[in-house]
């Protein structure tokens, strides 16, 4: 189940499952939501706490698997207004506790993952199928069929770069972030978080919202970045580095040409999905 379909409140704290509601906080990039309020909505227990213990001793006692090794201790706002440390989990580790749960509201959600586990073995068996459902939920969420070809290609092109990188001795997450925003500054002049900021995200994804010309210069710099790698055999952080700022120099020195002759800016604070009328979709054959 996707942020996107996870209604939050105006604080952002929790969301709303039917007439319940379950608790949520933002911790290591990511939602971590309250066990106890999701026994709480799939059991209509009375006492979710009991439940989640006596859940924990039976599942440890039938499979060996202890459900508290993939939760987290943290702090949550209880209805007397206090906060105290509860058991939360990921979105990741929620479908494995739904998987648990024997109640019948669990069931449509232990189908849905079957179909999705379904779904991802046949994606590995033929890789295209991805290519068209990720293609279908873009146009679900009323992207033409234009930019969606374009992001498509910016993902094959951010593969490509990634892949490279690893080879080359640029294994750690943060190291990929700060090569990445060497491309940014020195296509665009502004990192990837102030390029957000810009246009007023938050943790949505950054080129989900460019518009086709930032996609298309985003693309450039990294293409060029690989090419430049690859021809000057860059190993290890520091020439990836040196490589990144030249590749994104030779897309932002292609910017600032089409700025001038345009007379048009392309770094821009619209956010493309939100700003597009959304194009009416075409009725699914049956």
């Amino acid at each position: 189940m996707s942020e996107e379909q996870l209604p939050a409140d105006s604080h952002g704290k929790m969301v709303v499952f039917g007439a319940k509601q379950i608790r949520r906080t933002w911790h290591e990039e990511q939602w971590f939501f309250s066990v106890v309020d999701i026994i709480a909505v799939l059991t209509d227990s009375d006492a979710p706490n009991k439940y989640w213990t006596a859940m924990k001793r039976r599942e440890e006692k039938s499979s060996g698997f202890q459900l508290s090794t993939i939760c987290r201790r943290l702090s949550l706002t209880s209805s007397d207004g206090k906060s105290y440390k509860t058991d939360c989990v990921n979105i990741e580790a929620a479908f494995r506790i739904i998987q648990s749960i024997p109640s019948p509201k669990a069931e449509p959600f232990k189908r849905w993952l079957a179909k999705v586990g379904y779904e991802r073995v046949q994606e590995i068996e033929n890789p295209e199928l991805a290519q068209q459902r990720m293609r279908e939920l873009y146009r679900q969420k009323g992207y033409p069929t234009d930019w969606i070809e374009k992001r498509v290609r910016s993902i094959a092109v951010r593969d490509e770069l990634t892949d490279e990188w690893k080879q080359r001795g640029v294994l750690e997450q943060n190291e990929f972030a700060i090569l990445t925003a060497e491309i940014s500054k020195a296509t665009f002049g502004v990192t990837p978080s102030q390029y957000k900021n810009l246009k007023g995200l938050q943790r949505e994804n950054l080129r989900d919202h460019m518009t086709d010309l930032e996609l298309i210069f985003t693309m450039l710099g990294e293409a060029a970045t690989t090419e430049i790698a690859r021809n000057k055999d860059a190993q290890g952080f520091v020439p990836n580095k040196r490589a990144a700022r030249e590749g994104g120099t030779v897309a932002g020195g292609a910017r600032r040409q089409l700025e001038t002759k345009s007379g048009r800016k392309v770094v821009t604070r619209q956010n493309y999905l939100a700003d597009k009328p959304k194009p009416k979709l075409p009725p699914k054959s049956e």
